[in-house]
């Protein structure tokens, strides 16, 4: 399943949302899972390498004398 159970909750929030009477908010998710579902098919960024994992785990960049560092 991978992280596509981002675009239900998505898509279940978006319901609520347009049932609610926020429509401006539904607006704003649906383009928000349009992100979703495109870095979805992407797939990891590259810019992380092979730093973290599913759970966000991993090596983070930290700024010393100046310099960014892993």
């Amino acid at each position: 399943m991978g992280n596509k159970w981002i675009l239900d909750v998505l898509a279940d929030l978006k319901a609520f949302a347009e049932a609610n009477d926020l429509p401006r908010l539904a607006d704003q998710i649906e383009l928000t899972s349009i992100v979703a579902a495109a870095e979805i098919v992407a797939g990891p960024d590259p810019r992380k390498g092979d730093a973290g994992d599913a759970k966000g785990v991993g090596s983070h960049t930290r700024e010393t004398a100046g310099r960014w560092t892993a």
